[in-house]
């Protein structure tokens, strides 16, 4: 309740209360994966995340995206004081697993409008043939 009180609390200590505003960066790189008959779609929600700010990643089969944010908030009112000061600076990622038997050269992406859609195909597991592995039987 925006009510002054005497009980070490003021006005401002209500506004600038976490309630009434959310960070932009909460929940982070929201994800929608859809199945096709020959691959997956990743569509990866990053807003104000700029393309020169996005690595992608293949290593021991999982797809790492990391971004990094810069970013300033800044409100004044007429006379030039400073009402609100918010920044906000970091990096976050996101790992998936698409498998062992994809490859750097098989995955694509697109980044466009804040929202990184990645393809990855579906590849069928090499069948492995079993090896007989016999014993040497002395005598």
């Amino acid at each position: 309740m925006l009510m002054p009180s005497i009980f070490s609390r003021d006005l401002f200590d209500d506004m600038f209360d976490t309630r009434f505003y959310e960070n932009s960066y909460n929940g982070l790189m929201k994800t929608d994966v859809k199945e096709t008959e020959n691959d997956y779609r990743l569509s990866i929600d990053l807003p104000g995340v700029k393309k020169e700010d996005l690595k992608a990643e293949l290593k021991d089969g999982y797809l790492t995206i990391s971004a990094t944010v810069n970013s300033d908030n800044d409100e004044k009112d007429q006379e030039g004081r400073y009402i609100r000061r918010e920044r906000f600076s970091g990096s976050y990622n996101r790992s998936y697993y698409v498998g062992d038997d994809i490859t750097q050269e098989d995955i694509k992406a697109r980044f466009e409008n804040g929202t990184l859609t990645v393809t990855v195909p579906k590849k069928a597991p090499a069948p492995q043939i079993e090896e007989k592995k016999y014993i040497a039987i002395e005598g």
